[in-house]
């Protein structure tokens, strides 16, 4: 036996004798002969009559059978290769020198690559007999393929062996040692990738039609899962984007549709119980085929409007309920030593309001959750989401005035308590949903309203959250939004300056009267506030009448109006006495122990119960007199002589006949006997117990909006022209909602209405030659 070294030494000596060619083609013809002769012999021995029953014989194997018959062969084709691997590679050390010389000038291929073909040829592509087009690499593909089957649907296989298998087809080309030619792309993997759509395909519609939507969605991950790691472990990474994609196409993207709209387990379904696994799961896989997401979008997006009808469906019933009976509006609150308070029930349409925004709320918050966990803040999600609560939020024709509402309570009394952070946390979930809000203008007019009632009745719990709230919605909506409410707070800080001011001055005059009433006044800009909101309640037949003051309360007035007019000349003073509130000192010469008590009214019903201080006891004022006597709107003087004589806790008032309602001869006298247990008690104005604006105020308000939307419509048509000169008809609609969307979304008839409005007091003109319709600024 020759040692290697002898070997090398013989093969390099023939080469240098000429003899590389001869040498070359005995080695050829000897591998040619081995594989013919030795190994073809034994492969087609392990071919056994159930690796063939798909190729003309019958099937009658069991599965045990046909994988111990696959194993087989898959053994036998191991151990021929790795045998014909390893001597070749021992010849092509042998052989170094004459593939370094004969083969590189004669352009051969080297003798471990043309043994190579050898294998491919002669042992692969052998025919079976009886079976002539029927080769051993077809029924390689085949055994492979029935064993992946058969780990798919549960069994075991032996994956080492198979992946020997794939070794070889990796390392065997169909020509030269080009990547793309090599035997596993070309031959193996076409025909796995196939069988893998017919699977999928196959078991997608299977699945669907049997299991729910969590099922599917676990199934799904769990096969994508088992392909990548079969690619890993088993077969190819070449393989592993391709048989995704497989996986992807036949089995997700071709059921997607129907897995999130199932009936019972579908996305709704999800949704509505916090299956939020389940959710995280239907995302995955949708982007795996659909980067937009729209199935999913579309499912989410109509949920979330369908629940947010409900919403607005269950809001609209309550506040179309009947009314509750008459209540105490005005705090219905007694203060033992000006400490102790009851809070006063809120009326029911309020109520609804309030549970409008909390349910809305609570329906973002949720959906925030489901996109933060389940969505993974996907941006496309997430501006859906906002979309589907535009929609239903503006659907709603009261949600500007319930949002405003449910600042308003919270501002008085909801804050109570809290800390900065939840106040911070509470103002943030609100100014949220204004956003959404596209009449911002509507709004803002039911916000300063609001706020007109709570720092003039002095009901905010914290100024500094008011102010923050300012800032918040500054920062959201701009500062145009802000400005007239930024100029409210203004007023009321100027106010109590000038308030200081007249007490020093009253102080400084030596007011003799020891008996002289404090005086605070609220100094309005008329242009700021919305004295519309704030006027009294007139009946039809009233002509606006002025209160008429007592003449204690009216001096002071006067003088009052003397000093401010010397210091702002040209300005004119207009009192709403429907706004104040004054606190009297009563005296009961039947009470027992202390006998007088302290009463915080409305100014309305001081002006009342003073004109009882120059009645004797046991007389009476009908309620025509009373009327005479101070000028008051009757509307306003029903509610505060019900609130004096009608309201059960408080009557210092005694009405004959004692019915609810007022009428003009009824008639009052002061109650003498009147008691309560404490020592300061306020007594509030009878309303209706419902601040929600009923059908013709709402009117009344839109009406009023749409007055002041026309303005500022008009003011953006001359802004754009003046800077423009010249635009046709159409650029002229779309600059002005541009402009105008982020305060309301102007209707186009009425910017229609605005234009000709413009034409016709000649701001602006039409251009007579233009193609399309345009307009001209005239200067």
């Amino acid at each position: 036996m020759l040692s290697f070294e002898e070997l090398y030494r013989n093969a390099y000596k023939l080469v240098l004798k000429k003899k590389g060619e001869p040498l070359y083609l005995r080695v050829q013809a000897f591998e040619e002969d081995w594989l013919v002769n030795e190994i073809r012999p034994r492969i087609l021995a392990v071919l056994s009559p159930s690796l063939l029953s798909k190729h003309g014989a019958a099937d009658t194997t069991t599965a045990i059978e046909k994988r111990m018959a696959g194993e087989t062969l898959l053994r036998a084709l191991k151990q021929a290769w790795e045998d014909h691997n390893l001597c070749m590679n021992m010849t092509a050390d042998v052989l170094m020198y004459m593939e370094r010389v004969y083969c590189v000038d004669n352009r051969k291929p080297s003798i471990f690559l043309a043994s190579m073909g050898q294998f491919r040829d002669y042992v692969l592509r052998t025919s079976v007999p009886s079976h002539e087009d029927l080769t051993v690499a077809i029924v390689l593909n085949q055994v492979i393929l029935d064993q992946i089957r058969m780990e798919r649907e549960g069994d075991f296989i032996d994956t080492t062996l198979i992946r020997s298998c794939i070794y070889m087809l990796e390392g065997l080309y169909e020509t030269g040692e080009e990547e793309a030619t090599k035997l596993y792309l070309t031959s193996f993997e076409p025909t796995y990738l196939a069988a893998s759509e017919l699977f999928y395909t196959s078991e997608g519609a299977s699945i669907l039609a049997e299991a729910d939507a969590g099922t599917f969605c676990r199934h799904a991950k769990k096969r994508a899962n088992e392909e990548q790691d079969r690619c890993r472990s088993t077969l190819s990474t070449l393989t592993l984007p391709k048989i995704k994609a497989v996986v992807e196409s036949n089995f997700i993207k071709k059921n997607i549709r129907e897995v999130i709209a199932l009936e019972g387990s579908g996305v709704r379904y999800m949704l509505d119980n916090d299956r939020l696994n389940e959710l995280d799961m239907i995302y995955d896989l949708i982007s795996r085929v659909d980067p937009k997401k729209e199935d999913l979008k579309q499912a989410v997006q109509l949920r979330i409007v369908e629940l947010g009808n409900e919403i607005n469906n269950a809001a609209s019933s309550s506040s179309a309920a009947p009314l509750p009976k008459p209540s105490n509006s005005g705090d219905d609150k007694a203060d033992r030593d000006g400490k102790g308070s009851v809070e006063r029930p809120i009326s029911q349409q309020t109520t609804a309001a309030i549970k409008w925004v909390d349910d809305v709320l609570h329906l973002k918050e949720k959906y925030d959750n489901v996109l933060v966990v389940a969505f993974q803040s996907d941006q496309n999600l997430q501006t859906a989401f906002s979309r589907s609560f535009t929609d239903f939020i503006n659907a709603f024709e009261r949600s500007s005035e319930y949002l405003s509402l449910f600042f308003d309570e919270n501002m008085k009394k909801g804050i109570k308590g809290k800390t900065e952070n939840e106040v911070d946390a509470l103002l943030d979930k609100g100014i949220t949903l204004l956003r959404y809000v596209q009449d911002k203008d509507m709004f803002e007019r039911y916000y300063k309203k609001h706020l007109s009632r709570r720092l003039l009745m002095k009901r905010s719990v914290s100024m500094d959250a008011e102010r923050q709230m300012i800032s918040k919605m500054k920062m959201t909506v701009g500062n145009t939004f802000t400005q007239k409410i930024e100029a409210m707070f203004k007023d009321i800080a100027v106010s109590e300056d000038l308030s200081s001011n007249f007490k020093k001055h009253v102080a400084q005059l030596g007011d003799p009267d020891p008996k002289r009433a404090e005086f605070d006044v609220n100094v309005l800009t008329s242009t700021m506030w919305p004295l519309e909101s704030m006027a009294p309640s007139y009946r039809d037949d009233e002509n606006n009448p002025f209160c008429i003051f007592p003449p204690q309360i009216d001096r002071i007035k006067r003088t009052f109006e003397k000093f401010y007019l010397d210091k702002h000349s040209g300005r004119q003073l207009t009192w709403q006495a429907n706004m104040g509130t004054a606190d009297l000192r009563a005296f009961f010469h039947e009470m027992k122990g202390k006998k007088t008590r302290e009463f915080n009214v409305s100014t309305y019903a001081m002006v009342i119960l003073l004109l009882f201080n120059d009645l004797p006891p046991g007389q009476s004022y009908t309620c025509e007199e009373i009327q005479a006597k101070t000028n008051i709107p009757f509307n306003e003087l029903t509610r505060n002589l019900q609130s004096l004589a009608v309201a059960q806790k408080n009557r210092l008032l005694i009405k004959e006949p004692m019915s609810k309602d007022v009428k003009h001869d009824d008639r009052f006298l002061f109650n003498e006997n009147f008691y309560s247990q404490f020592q300061r008690v306020k007594i509030g104005v009878v309303t209706s117990g419902n601040k929600v604006e009923d059908i013709d105020e709402r009117r009344e308000t839109e009406k009023k909006n749409n007055d002041t939307r026309g303005g500022t419509i008009e003011a953006a048509i001359v802004r754009i022209m003046k800077q423009r000169k010249e635009l046709s008809h159409q650029n002229l609609i779309a600059e002005v909602i541009q402009q105008l969307t982020a305060r309301f979304l102007p209707d186009i008839n009425m910017v229609k209405r605005r234009i000709e409005s413009l034409i016709e007091r000649e701001y602006l003109e039409r251009v007579e030659d233009a193609e399309r319709p345009a307009y001209r600024y005239v200067a």
